[in-house]
């Protein structure tokens, strides 16, 4: 029976993942093209090639984490022992330095790159220790909700202070660059220091109980050959893919779509007083947008318990692709309508990762039972790997449609870069929903389907504990 301090402390290692993951999907495409100087396009090309390299690298974690051998178990100690790099280089990031335009672009990818490999480093046996917790797929369920729940805090708390902290500090947008380059830095510094002491935390709280029945080390050729044999995988990795694109699109162009379409900046629209303090639309709406994803991750074990995983997957991708589309037909005057679909949205949007996530823990028990080899880091590699994928299609396609709309940081937009940045809210993630439902319609590892391999397991572990 896991407690609910180890529930709680396997949701601060999301929670500091989430903060970062949600500042780089929101705030870094803007940042680089508005604050840092970079032009739109080769933000895009940057984001393509440093996401594709790092999805290369995420298995490469998995297979090491997989070999580690410790006296706080495999996946753990990766959590102590990169909390501090985490925070040191997510600061840098989204530091500025003095130098020429080249030099920018040359520090933004060095940066960048080192970011999302730490970010590698210590997310993929982050995801693993969710498989060696506990052998109960409904405790994988519960720990998968504890898990997104307090990502989407996480998130909540990173999307809707952010740029509320950046400006308290002299951020604001009619503030010199050189002040919104240092209060950009200060404020990524402080969710740093956060992030850190939530990783140490997640280390503390948690323990690894399930050992695989095989207790000699596979090699790299027989993990690699079982992985791509993975039927269950290889239709997760599909459809993480495409929901990640869908996310990365909305959540990349939220800040372009209420600077420039809404104009929240303008004299009238600057944004809602709440207790005294002005927050952003743009804030605002992807603080509810998390605080609403978090109404779908509780929902999803209830409901996946009633339907199961696969319908209720299929059921919320499919309503947030009608949803998306109607989304484009929105004028700047129905704020009204733009926050109840952000809800509903996001709604159906935090239904699907918890369900992931038990999924790949479920590949996990099948690739075990199937081939006698247990290559938990490296399967929960592979959900790190679409998500950096996702995100790298979904940001690159960002940069370059901006250019191809005609797009010009800090300059009025022409009708048809309008129309453009309103697709990148509806049209262009609707794509992806639909065919994270094509993908996940072919998923085969039924409920019924995994008591019956969670059983033999158990009977092969008693076999192997009685010998």
């Amino acid at each position: 029976m896991i407690s609910l301090k180890e529930k709680i402390g396997y949701g601060f290692g999301d929670m500091a993942s989430s903060m970062f993951w949600k500042l780089f999907a929101a705030y870094l495409m803007v940042f680089y093209t508005d604050i840092f100087g970079l032009p739109a396009a080769a933000v895009g090309t940057m984001f393509l090639i440093t996401r594709v390299w790092d999805s290369v690298f995420d298995p490469i974690v998995g297979i090491a984490a997989d070999r580690t051998e410790s006296r706080w178990g495999k996946f753990r100690p990766y959590l102590l022992m990169l909390a501090l790099p985490f925070g040191i280089i997510g600061f840098f990031t989204f530091f500025t330095p003095d130098i020429s335009p080249t030099g920018k672009l040359v520090y933004a990818y060095a940066t960048y790159s080192l970011m999302m490999m730490v970010y590698s480093a210590i997310n993929v046996p982050y995801a693993s220790l969710l498989g060696v917790m506990s052998p109960e797929p409904r405790d994988r369920n519960v720990l998968s909700t504890y898990r997104m729940t307090f990502a989407y805090i996480g998130s909540f708390v990173a999307l809707f202070f952010f740029m509320l902290i950046v400006e308290k500090l002299g951020g604001h947008s009619s503030q010199p660059i050189a002040d919104q380059q240092s209060a950009w830095a200060t404020t990524v510094g402080i969710f740093a220091v956060v992030c850190v002491l939530l990783f140490v935390g997640c280390f503390a709280l948690t323990r690894e109980r399930v050992r695989p029945i095989k207790e000699s080390r596979s090699s790299l050729k027989d993990d690699v050959s079982d992985l791509l044999h993975n039927r269950p995988w290889w239709i997760l990795l599909g459809a993480g893919v495409a929901a990640l694109v869908f996310n990365s699109i909305r959540d990349g162009a939220t800040v372009y779509y209420f600077k420039y379409f809404i104009d929240e900046d303008a004299a009238g629209t600057e944004g809602i007083d709440l207790m005294g303090t002005a927050f952003k639309y743009s804030a605002l709406y992807l603080g509810l947008g998390q605080l609403s994803n978090i109404i779908g991750v509780v929902a999803a074990a209830p409901l996946s318990n009633l339907i199961g995983k696969k319908r209720t997957y299929m059921s919320a991708m499919a309503l947030a692709t009608v949803l998306s589309i109607i989304f484009f037909w929105f004028d700047r005057d129905d704020l009204t309508l733009i926050f109840v679909f952000q809800v509903l949205i996001s709604i159906c949007a935090g239904a699907i990762f918890p369900l992931l996530w038990s999924m790949y823990a479920d590949c996990a028990d099948y690739s075990e039972l199937k081939t006698g080899n247990r290559a938990t880091g490296l399967i929960f590699s592979s959900s790190s790997m679409s998500q950096k994928f996702g995100w790298a299609i979904g940001t690159a396609i960002t940069g370059w449609l901006l250019a191809a709309f005609g797009f010009e940081a800090n300059a009025v937009q022409s009708a048809e870069t309008i129309d453009g940045i309103k697709a990148f809210l509806s049209f262009l993630p609707a794509i992806g929903t639909a065919l994270s439902v094509i993908f996940i319609s072919f998923y085969p590892l039924s409920e019924k389907r995994m008591i019956e391999i969670t059983a033999q397991l158990e009977a092969r572990r008693a076999e192997k504990s009685v010998d």
